[in-house]
């Protein structure tokens, strides 16, 4: 797997984490530790495991998708049924020897099953238990569902995604479960790093709700200053003008001249010398609040040449400016092969698959595909074993109903 002995000692070698989460937030979460060396437990249910192993709308060789496939590297996988007595005795041993916990139940279900943190962490003082859920732990939302969809639009996320008077746009991809996985993820290793030093865990609690929100970061500034909400602006920016998308003769690219030497140089090399001496224009607040009529003037330059024409010429001139590319363009580029961000993993089903690539590269521990995506409860008798438990215990607890009917 990836060069695996040839690579140094990974960050989190020797970290335990127990993955009691499925979909997105929590397992992409936990992937990333996997990445840097943790040895990643996923506690999956009996019979149906992490329900995105059968999403997607389509089929590969076996049973789990390639969405599971893309979040579940470097996992092992353990069936439980956390409803059985039995069930809950194993997860508990898990969290004796366990440095870090993530879930993502509705609020107060694991608590209700007795497996909360307040019971864990007498369990393992040390216990990092980290919850992820749509709207936090608290507060009158906290114990409704919560996906990306509702994350997105409750936060004010879909408020200014789109074009004005557009219907509501979610962004293309998932912001809300992607960013709580990220902010989820740094302050579960903070945790950890200052449970080494004190010997005190603690709970954290992940929102996609209040992660979309912190994303809104130059948005709901441009609201407590103005006090005006802020609208969709299509591909423009409420900070500066001309920076958007633009078109051309044969479709659209983007560019940006986002500040007053920019904007000069854009207007010497198109030609258009008279639009620097046009009052409409002269500062970047007129440009912003003269968009429409600036984009009309600029792009009756643009549509009379290609967008790599554009593209190339701005670029060539020190101007920012880029093509926009599907996926297979964007992972066909020479950027993206020499950057990586595309792999082939081996799984013990499909073959080869491809996987997204490291997101980060790190100089001395660079990453590793260590274990394909598991299938469901491949290593449960592995871990039990390593938990002490001899072939007559894991049949006691098998009979009453631990990893399933």
């Amino acid at each position: 797997m990836a060069g695996a002995s040839q690579q140094a000692r990974l960050p989190l070698q020797g970290v335990r984490v127990l993955d009691i989460s499925q979909v997105m937030a929590g397992p992409y979460a936990c992937m990333l530790l996997g990445d840097l060396g943790a040895d990643v437990i996923k506690i999956e249910a009996p019979g149906t495991g992490d329900q995105t192993r059968g999403s997607m709308g389509f089929k590969m060789k076996g049973a789990d998708s390639l969405g599971f496939i893309n979040m579940n590297r470097n996992k092992r996988s353990v069936t439980l049924d956390l409803k059985t007595p039995a069930g809950k005795e194993v997860l508990l041993k898990l969290a004796q020897e366990a440095d870090i916990l993530v879930e993502n139940y509705r609020p107060g279900a694991l608590r209700r099953l007795g497996l909360g943190y307040e019971v864990l962490k007498d369990v393992n003082p040390r216990l990092v238990y980290t919850s992820i859920s749509g709207f936090g732990q608290t507060g009158p939302w906290a114990d409704r569902p919560g996906f990306d969809l509702m994350a997105q639009a409750m936060s004010g996320v879909m408020s200014v995604t789109g074009y004005p008077n557009s219907p509501p746009v979610k962004a293309g991809v998932p912001v809300a479960d992607i960013g709580c996985a990220l902010f989820a993820t740094y302050a579960t290793l903070a945790a950890y790093i200052g449970a080494r030093a004190s010997g005190q865990g603690q709970h954290i609690d992940a929102a996609l709700f209040d992660s979309a929100m912190a994303f809104g970061v130059w948005d709901i500034c441009d609201w407590w200053g103005t006090g005006k909400p802020p609208e969709p602006l299509g591909t423009s920016n409420k900070m500066t003008a001309p920076y958007q998308a633009m078109a051309s003769s044969d479709g659209h690219f983007v560019m940006g001249a986002n500040n007053q030497k920019l904007w000069v140089q854009l207007c010497t090399l198109m030609e258009r010398t008279e639009l620097l001496q046009d009052p409409r224009f002269s500062t970047i607040s007129l440009r912003l609040a003269n968009r429409p009529a600036l984009e009309a003037e600029l792009e009756k330059t643009f549509r009379q040449q290609t967008k790599d024409h554009w593209v190339q010429t701005l670029l060539d001139h020190g101007i920012p400016a880029g093509p926009i590319l599907s996926y297979p363009e964007a992972f066909g580029s020479e950027h993206a092969k020499v950057r990586n961000m595309r792999m082939e993993i081996d799984h013990p089903v499909e073959g080869k698959v491809p996987n997204i690539g490291f997101a980060v590269k790190l100089s001395g521990t660079p990453q590793q595909v260590r274990r394909h995506p598991p299938l469901l409860g491949e290593h449960t008798d592995e871990v039990l074993g390593e938990l002490g438990l001899d072939d007559q215990e894991r049949a006691r607890l098998r009979s009453q109903g631990a990893f399933g009917p």
